[in-house]
């Protein structure tokens, strides 16, 4: 339940696990939440939710999970949650088996279910915003980020070709003006094979006519000053051309 599910489920929180977060549980509306030192205890209607083994321990579904901590999130952590659901992509980072882990109808029906309880509006509103394909939560935070700055939506996850041969996967990308986005995480300078495919698939990009902004983390710690800036550069090039 709570911090404790959605951490089991690799789901996108705000907050870094520290020794100190308490372990949530959930216990059946007629039982009393346990008083125990380190210990958070919630009452959950067993027709709520759905208890499943995870990393061998008994853990609510992933939806019941977002459900119990919307309350606690804003509307971009929450729409990078919905995004975690919902996607289909292998490599999201830690997210727990099986995908989608959701689907939109999935949790619509189980917020028609739940009715009205803290955050649902929250919910509501993330699942209008959410996509399918998210490879990582950051790729959420700099869509968003591009999106609240009044740009277009770009897509996500588009795949550039040269005939049939897929020359990249790009992050974030518009397709029309040959601009893609692509978020290095700590992962791509770590390992060496990584470092080296990324190289060659910016120069393969940079052939095939697109221009590639490249981002960090720390383009987004600042708010995003600098990378919106190239993005609008891009965008300039392309008029101009």
């Amino acid at each position: 339940m709570g911090r404790t599910a959605m951490r089991l489920w690799g789901l996108p929180l705000p907050w870094e696990w520290n020794r100190r977060e308490p372990l949530d549980v959930a216990v059946p509306p007629d039982a009393a939440p346990p008083r125990t030192a380190g210990v958070t205890g919630r009452r959950l209607a067993p027709h709520r939710a759905e208890t499943l083994i995870l990393q061998g321990v008994p853990v609510v579904d992933a939806t019941a999970a977002f459900f119990s901590i919307a309350a606690e999130l804003d509307l971009g952590h929450a729409i990078a949650v919905a995004d975690a659901l919902l996607t289909t992509a292998d490599g999201y980072p830690g997210l727990g088996p099986g995908r989608p882990l959701a689907t939109r109808e999935s949790i619509a029906r189980r917020l028609a279910e739940w009715g009205r309880f803290p955050g649902s509006a929250t919910v509501r509103e993330a699942l209008k915003h959410a996509r399918e394909k998210v490879e990582s939560p950051k790729e959420t935070e700099t869509r968003l980020l591009l999106v609240n700055a009044g740009m277009r939506e770009p897509e996500i996850q588009f795949e550039v070709r040269a005939g049939r041969r897929l020359v990249a996967r790009t992050d974030l990308a518009y397709p029309e003006l040959k601009i893609a986005i692509e978020y290095e995480g700590d992962g791509h300078r770590r390992s060496k094979e990584q470092w080296r495919v990324d190289i060659r698939r910016q120069r393969e990009l940079v052939a095939q006519g697109w221009i590639v902004v490249r981002l960090t983390q720390a383009d987004l710690d600042d708010g995003g000053r600098i990378l919106l800036e190239s993005v609008r550069s891009a965008f300039e090039i392309r008029r101009s051309s």
